[in-house]
């Protein structure tokens, strides 16, 4: 088994093209599987009587705090995004494809395997319904489950605009997000106005990515800048204006560094980019050998897959253990160590559920097998421009 699996890796980091920036699928896989790993250790249901409603340990014990700053990384995914989608673009437009075209095409690979979701998770909630399950049980489960997909949204319509994002200097939006912040938290304005962030927030690493793109981040200082900057302003909100220390939303507060994206939020994920950018050239040389450099690649393949249904692993984990009765770490309040020391022992059940669901739905964002004498899509696909979701790993 070994063997083959060595064979395998050998033959896929040979149909690899060698000018292929294998850290920009490394930092998309690391972007990922934070997001679903933070959201299994500080997501619960909490079983009271015959409902379930969510919970989060960052509300009883917030000196866990720190668990949302390794997890949430979805600046390094925007990050990450917007260098592939403005490099993409510039190859689409040298080979004579439209906008329409490069958008329509990306699009589609985006959306696709939503459908599946929308339609299993309809049924599903029609289902509960249907049997008597209590309404606020089903609307914890459905919206748990849909949650996710708000990123999707404001990633189409980064996307979409990815023509005139090009030569946006991410100083920009930064100083619409402080200016917006500035008028909800420091002049008493509307609560709504904080939802402008949810694009302008996330257009800041968006944009970082197009500098990527035009060279301007190559060198270490780069990085070194937005981590030393990012981290220092951070950490200055939290400590003195006021900004909660979770990086995620926890229930029950009154101000989510999340939901919407505040300042802090953002410049935390100027850190977070400033270390992306400087781990490069080191993931380069890691992923030099072939083992390492197939996992990667298998994430990538993937990436959709896996963000769309890890929420719904974690709670078909739970339901189907409910008849059991309340088990630590999964129906019971997160409010000790106790319970964290069960979630962690939890995992690997929700990652196995996770794969079971990655087996069913796969084929939504990969396609369907291919007969093995034809080209394998791994190798095919190198040949055409990256998407950010990454059906497969393609040239960055």
């Amino acid at each position: 088994m070994r063997e083959r699996l060595s064979r395998a890796a050998v033959r896929l980091d040979a149909a690899t093209p060698t000018d292929r920036d294998r850290a920009v699928d490394a930092l998309r896989a690391f972007a990922i599987l934070g997001v679903v790993l933070g959201h299994w250790l500080v997501t619960a249901l909490v079983a009271d009587g015959g409902t379930l409603h969510t919970a989060s340990p960052l509300r009883d014990m917030p000196w866990l705090a720190p668990i949302s700053w390794v997890f949430q990384t979805l600046a390094v995914f925007f990050l990450v995004g917007g260098h592939v989608a403005t490099r993409g673009y510039a190859s689409a437009r040298a080979r004579g494809t439209t906008y329409g075209q490069w958008l329509a095409a990306r699009l589609a690979r985006l959306f696709t395997p939503v459908a599946a979701v929308l339609v299993v998770w309809t049924v599903t909630a029609l289902a509960l319904l249907l049997s008597g399950t209590d309404f606020d049980t089903v609307r914890a489960l459905v919206k748990l489950a849909l949650s996710p997909m708000w990123f999707l949204v404001v990633f189409a319509g980064l996307t979409a605009a990815t023509p005139l994002l090009t030569r946006l200097n991410p100083l920009w939006p930064l100083a619409v997000v402080l200016h917006v912040d500035l008028i909800r938290f420091g002049l008493g304005g509307p609560s709504w106005l904080g939802w402008v962030n949810v694009a302008v927030g996330w257009l800041v690493p968006y944009t970082l990515g197009a500098a990527w793109t035009r060279g301007e981040l190559d060198r270490a200082r780069a990085g070194w800048v937005l981590l030393t900057g990012g981290a220092a302003a951070t950490a200055a909100l939290v400590l003195w204006a006021g900004y909660p220390a979770s990086m995620v939303g926890v229930p029950g507060t009154t101000i989510s560094n999340l939901d919407p994206p505040t300042l802090a939020a953002v410049t935390f994920g100027l850190a977070q980019c400033g270390v992306a950018l400087l781990l490069r050239d080191r993931l380069r040389r890691a992923l030099r050998r072939p083992l390492a450099w197939s996992a990667v690649a298998l994430v990538n393949l993937s990436a959709m897959t896996v963000f769309l249904w890890h929420q719904t692993a974690l709670m078909a984990t739970t339901a189907a253990t409910l008849p059991a009765g309340h088990l630590p770490g999964l129906h019971t309040r997160p409010d000790d160590l106790t319970w964290v020391a069960a979630r962690l022992a939890w995992l690997p059940v929700f990652a196995l559920t996770l794969t079971v669901c990655w087996a069913a739905f796969r084929i939504y964002e990969q396609g369907p097998v291919r007969h093995p004498s034809r080209r394998s899509r791994v190798a095919r696909t190198h040949t055409h421009p990256p998407h950010p979701t990454a059906k497969s790993p393609r040239r960055a």
